[in-house]
């Protein structure tokens, strides 16, 4: 299990270092992989980096710590550079994303599970969100229109699309929110489950036009044929994104404050 963690982010420089309701964010994130580890078992939790400054906090949580090439720009590039460093192919791995503080450990273990039990290249999980949800996303987006990653997916669970854009653009709204609670909108956890032989292959393609546009490197599997396996989960109570912006600060504190801290609710 693989935590990408970069100093040198354009929109929140330090990200990993920054503390939400006084803990670090990238130990929040270490706590929850730790946890999912251990309900899969036999997981190793490394956090990859290219900042001695990320190391070192890692390794004062006593974690695991491989330096990455700088040159490496994306979790999944890191992610393949902790694996193929391994001395025996991990089958499956994990990339917990370094800025999702509030994703929970049976998220892990669910789609590990899913990913042993299809023929996909790589597994991740989607929230189907209620109206109440889908507002709170479309105000957020105002103030941050590129963080939060919304999900269109077919009859056989595999992703068609991401976007930072809200999909699909709903006609006959009102009618379908007196119709039923849940809206047809599939908010993206930032979690992935990988194959090592597609994450290989994944890092031998060139970024593709509407990875580019979007800044979502999972569409660089989409666009070049690969299936995505998306994996529905049960809501959060602690339903955001990844932290990208001082406003995501803000509201991951405030969600803190409301519902508690995460790990009370992991069963």
């Amino acid at each position: 299990m693989v935590i990408p963690a970069r100093y040198g982010s354009t929109r929140l420089p330090g990200k990993p270092l920054i503390e939400i309701a006084g803990r670090s964010l990238l130990s929040r994130v270490v706590a929850i992989a730790r946890e999912g580890a251990a309900r899969v078992g036999n997981a190793d939790v490394v956090v990859a980096t290219d900042d001695p400054r990320i190391a070192d906090h890692a390794r004062d949580l006593g974690c695991e710590v491989v330096m990455t090439d700088t040159a490496i720009s994306s979790g999944s590039g890191r992610a393949w550079a902790v694996a193929r460093g391994r001395s025996v192919p991990p089958p499956i791995i994990v990339n917990l994303q370094g800025d999702a503080p509030f994703a929970a450990p049976s998220m892990i273990a669910a789609l590990i599970h899913a990913l042993r039990a299809a023929d996909c290249a790589v597994a991740t999980p989607v929230v189907r969100l209620d109206w109440a949800a889908l507002d709170a996303l479309r105000r957020h987006k105002l103030a941050s229109p590129f963080s939060g990653t919304t999900c269109a997916r077919g009859a056989d669970d595999r992703a068609l699309w991401f976007s930072k854009t809200i999909i699909p653009a709903i006609r006959g709204e009102a009618a379908l929110r007196a119709s039923g609670d849940l809206s047809p909108v599939y908010r993206h956890i930032g979690l992935y489950a990988y194959r090592y032989a597609a994450l290989r292959r994944f890092e031998e393609t060139a970024p593709t036009p509407y990875e580019v546009l979007e800044g979502l490197e999972q569409l660089r599997f989409l666009e070049s044929g690969a299936d995505i396996l998306t994996v529905e989960v049960a809501p959060p109570r602690h339903a955001m994104s990844g932290i990208d912006t001082p406003e995501d600060i803000a509201m991951a504190e405030a969600l803190i404050a409301e519902h508690g801290e995460p790990h009370l609710a992991w069963t």
